[in-house]
């Protein structure tokens, strides 16, 4: 039988990264006699958010505005995020930056010891804070240092969850592996927070660590949660050919090239301003992801990619930024370069292709970070609430973390200081649980996890990347539907309860097939192409009919139900994405 904790947490929050760990120490500031939770598949530090490198957004220097940063989210998101989340987003930002600061982030410092900025894609103003380029390791281990401060705040390190406890009508706890003994237990509180991160690994080339395969989006969607906007998935332009390894963002804003098999500046051939030598704010190399994802496609197209073991790729040139700058502002750059390439961006050229990076869509979240299940809240890329809309700004999302993180802490807190305790009707889900997991350990499956998950990944690939149609989608749908009846069949060789692996792997499985129906069934329904939802057959934008957030809600035997719900638009009407252009 699955045990139970004995007295259930005000606040439990899963997931262990800065969306949660910012969280966790809103939640104690807010009330320091709560009881409080944080569940994670992982050490804290290897969370995902550890790999950030470029930077976080918020605004600082004397000619920037909030305005300006509200302008450049909405714009870059072509028009789909929601305008009054975008300026709470903005508002809050420059407080949660310097708050991390005084926590003990070492922000890079301009020589009048002023926090340093810089350019990043999209914005017309440099305003991305950076610490090198390891911003996501240095904003991590400083919201883990700060978490430990507070007594309250209770681990569970390396705590798989499998199910959200959902009675009464609120959401009361999770059942979660303790994955050094196998032991199952269930984790009751009064609110829940879902702070898990992503989906990339749905798809075969990201810059996503393994861990981020949508296990709280599919905990989420079980429970009967929409998942909105999920078929805006961002490529990045700039990752290693082999591995998807993320190279920065900060390289083109430090002035790096993006060239063709012939050494040309393509993107000048796509609307996108033409080459200067040094680089120019929403011009050329810092035009929004995915512009610039698109155009390697063209390019490939054309016949004028290089092509090797891993496919397709360009060049991506900081040669001539010099060994001083390369080593100063992007070392951790060189470092991935000569471990994974076995080459020095001091003297060559950086092999590099679009790869999946973020999701803008998720768990559907109001600007407090509710779901709609009372009792549920989402943060970080798990959640969506919308400031990303079709297409993320780079550096929004870390700084994102914090500002959303901090508003769930805040309202989860809030709800649990007027809950009782949980409902007798838990235990039986509990039961339910521990009857499911332990089956996966008899044995008897045919089905290979390692290979449902390469069908898997050939089909979002083939079918659902950076251009779709509406053949492509529904034979993706097809296929997945197939993977979804037979990953109830797969295999698990490994009987042990002591880090089965296995057991996990197959689980994430499960999870990723209900990302993967959601991206295409979100997909195959909007016939328009916005931001990073490019549809050949439907290649204009179509606000009169698509000016709304997807929502796709799970449905027990079938492919999910997708509904819609209004953009809010405050301040700015939607207008052309304009780049390459010193004026908008």
């Amino acid at each position: 039988m699955a045990q139970t904790d004995s007295s259930p947490y005000d606040v439990l929050i899963v997931g262990g990264g800065g969306a949660g760990l910012r969280a966790a120490i809103a939640a104690y500031e807010t009330d320091p006699t709560l009881k409080i939770g944080v569940v994670s598949k992982v050490y804290p530090m290897r969370s995902h958010t550890v790999s950030a490198e470029g930077g976080a957004a918020a605004v600082i220097k004397l000619d920037d505005s909030l305005d300006d940063h509200c302008y450049d989210t909405i714009s870059g998101a072509d028009w789909m995020c929601d305008q009054d989340a975008v300026e709470a987003f903005v508002n809050e930002a420059p407080n949660e930056l310097l708050q991390l600061e005084h926590w003990g982030c070492p922000w890079s410092r301009e020589q009048d010891g002023s926090v340093a900025v810089r350019p990043f894609g999209g914005m017309k103003i440099k305003r991305t804070w950076y610490a090198s380029d390891k911003t996501g390791f240095h904003m991590l281990h400083t919201l883990f240092q700060t978490s430990l401060k507070y007594d309250p705040i209770e681990r569970y390190d390396e705590w798989f969850v499998t199910r959200l406890l959902v009675d009464d009508g609120r959401c009361q706890g999770v059942v979660a592996i303790e994955i050094s003994t196998g032991r199952v237990q269930a984790i009751l509180a009064k609110s829940v927070i879902i702070s898990t991160g992503g989906c990339g690994k749905i798809f075969p080339f990201t810059t996503n660590a393994n861990i981020k395969n949508g296990d709280g989006m599919s905990l989420a969607y079980r429970a009967g949660v929409p998942l909105k906007d999920m078929e805006f998935i961002q490529y990045h332009p700039t990752g290693l050919p082999f591995t998807g390894i993320l190279i920065t963002e900060a390289t083109r804003a430090e002035g790096g090239y993006l060239l063709n098999k012939d050494g040309y500046r393509y993107l000048q051939d796509y609307d996108l301003g033409t080459p200067e030598a040094k680089p120019v704010l929403r011009s050329m190399e810092l035009g929004p992801r995915d512009r610039l994802s698109q155009a390697f496609v063209k390019e490939q197209e054309k016949g004028r990619t290089l092509e090797g073991e891993y496919g397709h790729y360009v060049h991506l040139d900081i040669r001539h930024l010099g060994e001083k700058i390369i080593d100063t502002r992007l070392p951790f750059v060189r470092e991935l370069c000569e471990k994974y390439e076995n080459i020095d961006p001091v003297k060559e050229m950086i092999p590099v292709r679009p790869v999946v990076h973020y999701v803008m869509g998720g768990i559907h979240t109001d600007i407090d970070a509710a779901t709609p299940l009372p009792g549920l809240y989402s943060a970080g890329e798990a959640a969506c609430v919308s400031i990303n809309g079709a297409n993320r700004l780079g550096s929004n999302s870390l700084t994102e973390i914090l500002v959303f993180g901090a508003r769930a802490g805040k309202s989860a807190s809030a709800f649990a200081r007027q809950q009782g305790g949980t409902s007798a009707g838990v235990q039986a889900q509990v039961h339910d649980e521990q009857k499911r997991l332990s089956s996966l350990l008899s044995g008897g499956g045919k089905e290979s996890i390692a290979g449902l998950r390469k069908e898997m990944h050939d089909t979002m690939e083939e079918g659902a990347g950076i251009y779709r149609t509406k053949d492509s989608l529904a034979s993706s749908a097809d296929k997945i539907r197939e993977l979804q009846e037979r990953v109830a069949d797969v295999a698990v060789t490994d009987p042990s309860l002591t880090f089965n692996t296995e057991v996990t792997a197959a689980i994430e499985l499960t999870y990723m097939l209900d990302g993967a129906e959601t991206i295409i069934h979100s997909a195959l329904n909007r016939t328009e192409s916005r931001g990073s939802h490019q549809r050949s057959d439907h290649p204009d934008r179509d606000d009169e009919n698509f000016l709304q957030h997807s929502l796709a809600y799970r449905e027990p035997n079938g492919p999910p139900r997708i509904e819609y719900t209004p953009v809010s638009i405050t301040r700015w009407p939607p207008g052309d994405r304009v780049y390459g252009q010193k004026k908008d």
